[in-house]
């Protein structure tokens, strides 16, 4: 076993008795916590070597057990994403191989469904801990409590070949905002190494707070991992809540937090105190955040953001420059290129003008680590995703950007966020950053709806602190010079929220596949001027489709 895995980190925790583990009113020593891991994974073991066991659970003490037992033990957890529907999740229950479900409370009869279907055994999550123990309330400074909440059985991490770098811990589903979700391949040295790297922003007297959903690799990697690799007390909470996150930093003395992008805008749309910045909070980690949210988030709440470009797949690490442009994810590193995707042929830098791109059909590009695979280890038992991300060698990220003349890169996108308006290519993320930075603005989303006759249109969700003012917003589109004629959007839907995954992560493919069609508000630009779509109005527009034979494109 070496240094570089999950297990080796979690058996550095084995002998300390400092609080390891926080949920709710409970708290385990990193001893007691690593007793009940090594539990975990010897009741894996009584069902056979490898057993892959697919689980359905919000952020649980139980969860983080059998993450552990299963580095320790040689076992696979299978993060099933509980948002999804019973077949969706069957199917990728069936293409992981699970042998055996686990289920929070709330999932049961989800679990129970999938376990009809699927013809294997479901069982609650509570199986693999149970033990008369009971800690003691957590009350700050935490205290970790006097007797394991498990006894610890023989170790049996050498039985089944666990903790050798290259094993697989989890497989972990891609968001599946644009496409199916894909199996990523989770090995100790993927969770291991983003944890030792983190763990430098840490010690062992940190606490960090971990609400984004632990079936997703960021809280995994930038959360859990790091907290085992440094010693730091880790606390749950069992969902994100915008309102909850500020009690909690200072009920437990959270002084990490790991978040995406969304959450951070519900967070500073929650009601704005004095007192917001004292708290013990001094850094947030996390991805996707734009570039005004990160930087007021950070002078509300007194804490430094860093917020860094990641993926599941781990194949391409940018470092963040503070000292860089704003909005910028760092330079390109050596080996990664902007690549145009259709000819293989490095992007020339992008020329900027007033914060405009001006030469986007040249500059934005995929990024692409031409000097290997990074830290992926591929998707499961899928070579033909595998075929799609990997070629000759160098991994294609599927992510658009550009990169100025002095090599900061910004992000232009996921691949399927590219509009073409009138013959123009344009990519979705620059738009977004532009109209979050509208008065009111809680989350912005733009995605493309096909238009009658050729190509597609912008069209915008909007989530607002009050009500939609029309006159206001068409003078800040005018007011803006990062935005050309063709990136102005023709719709945009007023929404109290948008649909997500489970990770925060919009699922744009349903806002765009009902389009204008929804029972939100639609406001349109009509010839004269931005006003509320009508239904006559939405019915000449399908028709309009009809008339140029692209009537199929509203049902897809």
């Amino acid at each position: 076993m070496t240094a570089d895995t999950i297990a080796s980190l979690l058996l550095a925790r084995a002998d300390d008795d400092r609080p390891g583990l926080v949920f709710e009113d409970r708290v385990w020593s990193w001893r007691a916590s690593v007793a009940a891991c090594r539990a975990a994974g010897a009741w894996l073991s009584l069902r056979g070597a490898g057993t892959h066991v697919g689980v359905l659970s919000e952020n649980v003490p139980e969860l983080v057990f059998l993450i552990g037992g299963a580095a320790l033990a040689g076992h696979v957890v299978v993060a099933l994403n509980p948002t999804r529907g019973v077949e969706e999740l069957v199917r990728d229950a069936r293409s992981t191989d699970v042998g055996l479900l686990l289920a929070d409370g709330p999932y049961g009869e989800v679990a129970r469904q999938m376990s009809e279907a699927l013809g294997v055994e479901a069982l609650g999550l509570e199986e693999l801990t149970r033990s008369p123990a009971t800690p003691p309330p957590a009350t700050p400074p935490l205290k970790a409590p006097a007797q394991s909440p498990a006894a610890s059985p023989p170790d049996v991490r050498k039985q089944d070949g666990g903790g050798e770098i290259g094993d697989l811990v989890m497989l972990i589903f891609t968001s599946g905002t644009s496409g199916r979700p894909r199996a990523v391949r989770i090995t100790q040295r993927k969770l291991a190494v983003p944890g030792i790297s983190l763990a430098a922003l840490l010690t062992p007297e940190d606490v960090v707070y971990c609400s984004m959903p632990l079936f997703h690799s960021g809280a995994l990697m930038a959360a859990y991992a790091p907290a085992v690799a440094s010693g730091a007390a880790l606390v749950l909470r069992r969902r994100f809540s915008a309102s909850g996150l500020l009690p909690d930093i200072r009920r437990y003395g959270c002084t990490y937090l790991h978040y995406v992008g969304k959450a951070l805008s519900y967070v500073l749309a929650t009601p704005e105190q004095p007192g917001d910045a004292g708290n013990p909070l001094k850094i947030a980690f996390g991805n996707e955040g734009s570039a005004v949210a990160t930087r007021r988030f950070g002078e509300r709440f007194g804490c430094l953001v860093i917020d860094a470009f990641g993926s599941t797949e781990t194949a391409i690490s940018l470092t963040p420059d503070p000292s860089g442009p704003q909005g910028c994810l760092g330079r390109l590193p050596d080996g990664v290129l902007i690549l145009d995707p259709f000819t293989g042929l490095a992007c020339p830098p992008g020329r900027i003008e007033d914060g405009r791109l001006t030469n986007p059909e040249e500059a934005i590009g995929e990024l692409v680590n031409t000097a290997g695979l990074g830290l992926f280890d591929g998707y499961y038992k899928d070579p033909e995703a595998d075929a799609e991300r990997i070629r000759d060698g160098a991994f294609w990220s599927g992510d658009l950007a550009y990169a100025d003349v002095d090599g900061y890169v910004f992000f232009a996108g996921r691949g399927t966020e590219r509009l073409r308006v009138d013959g123009e290519n344009l990519a979705v993320a620059p738009i977004e950053a532009a109209l979050r930075e509208f008065g009111g603005v809680v989350e912005a989303a733009v995605y493309p709806v096909p238009d009658p006759a050729a190509g597609d249109q912008v069209m915008a969700a909007l989530v607002l602190e009050g009500a939609f003012d029309a006159d206001a917003f068409t003078a800040f589109l005018a007011s803006r010079r990062d935005l050309g004629v063709k990136s102005l959007p023709r719709f945009i839907r007023v929404s109290r929220e948008l649909p997500q995954t489970a990770s925060h992560k919009v699922i744009k493919r349903r806002l765009a596949r009902e389009g204008w069609r929804t029972a939100d508000p639609v406001w349109w630009r009509a010839p004269d001027g931005l006003r509320p779509l009508t239904e006559a109005e939405a019915k000449g527009m399908e028709e309009e489709f009809v008339r140029h034979g692209r009537r199929h494109l509203l049902e897809t």
